[in-house]
């Protein structure tokens, strides 16, 4: 009940900041960030673009990877009238597709850029039918976590390059949910179920399970940054509940009717964005990694969110499925099966 009024009430937390606070307002201690060079995923709308703008306002070079480049370079536009000289790049990138990921990483690569952020906030709430990627993956959870997981991989060599280099150290933001919670069970089997239609496909429960691999993702990524000695961190956060695209697509009168009576409860643009740009520039977070945040503080994830065993365990079923996109027919392989776009229910020896 007090972390309920203190939601909405915006009331401060240990950080200083709360609920109400904005992008711009967390940003405030560090006005100038013209050193950082920062990627941010899904930066054409809603979060990820005032990401975007308030990072480009307080001088960062920006790069929007977006699989429409028209509505990046619109987004690009829109802040370069706000900030004149910013520094906005757009490059081509379709999350679901490894092959893409893969591209995109070799391009930012051989333009020979620091790298100092990298904020994976794009998301995508699947509708309808069960979708795969080109790859064989649920769509939802190809979007979501494995082409970041991939993305992030890619580039980690030139952020831990670019620390070393400059002393500045290299933050990672996984942009996760408080849905992550209402997934129970397996992730693997539910993969493997889902994908070989076994089971109905419910589009809330991939959200959650996407969501859920974040916060994995994180905890296994920060033990192993560690252990290289990098000077980079990662934390994941949870924006709140915003009226952005991701829900948008969900119109009728009921899903409006929702949006009336829990307005009290929604958070504006802004304000949802604060908890992003407090993890990726608030000198606050310096040194810390491994940690959930919600309304600019710290938060408890789901118990399952918390187990090493299962992030290790991610991290490998992670492991096999890009290397096995790589070869020939784009076979999936997690756990104890595998699959393709064509034929995603080829099964093999379990050994779990």
């Amino acid at each position: 009940m007090l972390q309920a009024a203190r939601y909405l009430l915006g009331s401060p937390g240990a950080s200083g900041f709360g609920s109400k606070t904005t992008a711009e307002e967390v940003t405030a201690a560090c006005p100038d960030l013209g050193s950082l060079t920062a990627i941010i995923t899904g930066a054409t709308s809603g979060i990820g673009a005032e990401t975007a703008r308030v990072l480009a306002k307080r001088g960062a070079r920006v790069v929007m990877p977006a699989r429409s480049v028209k509505a990046a370079e619109d987004m690009r536009a829109r802040i370069l009238g706000e900030c004149p000289g910013a520094d906005v790049l757009v490059l081509h990138l379709d999350l679901s597709s490894l092959a893409s990921v893969r591209d995109f990483a070799r391009r930012f690569l051989s333009l020979g850029l620091p790298l100092h952020l990298l904020i994976n906030n794009a998301g995508k709430f699947s509708h309808g039918q069960l979708a795969l990627s080109e790859d064989g993956v649920e769509m939802t959870f190809a979007t979501n976590y494995l082409g970041h997981f991939l993305l992030t991989k890619l580039l980690l060599g030139r952020m831990a390059e670019t620390a070393a280099a400059t002393g500045v150290q290299g933050r990672i933001v996984n942009v996760s949910s408080s849905v992550h919670g209402w997934f129970s069970g397996d992730w693997a089997d539910y993969l493997q179920l889902v994908t070989r239609r076994k089971i109905p496909y419910d589009a809330t429960r991939a959200y959650a399970v996407s969501k859920l691999a974040n916060l994995l993702h994180t905890k296994e990524l920060a033990a192993r940054l560690q252990e290289m000695g990098a000077d980079v961190t990662v934390n994941c956060v949870h924006p709140g509940i915003v009226r952005t695209r991701l829900n948008r697509d969900r119109e009728g009168l009921i899903t409006d009717l929702v949006f009336v009576l829990l307005s009290k409860l929604l958070k504006t643009i802004p304000q949802a964005a604060a908890t992003t740009c407090y993890a990726a520039v608030h000198p606050r977070l310096a040194g810390v990694s491994d940690r959930y945040l919600a309304d600019c503080n710290e938060a408890l994830p789901s118990p399952a969110a918390a187990s090493r065993s299962e992030a290790a365990r991610l991290w490998q079923a992670s492991e096999d499925m890009i290397s096995g996109s790589s070869q020939q027919g784009q076979v999936l392989q997690y756990g104890c099966w595998t699959g393709t776009s064509e034929h995603p229910t080829t099964l093999c020896p379990s050994t779990v």
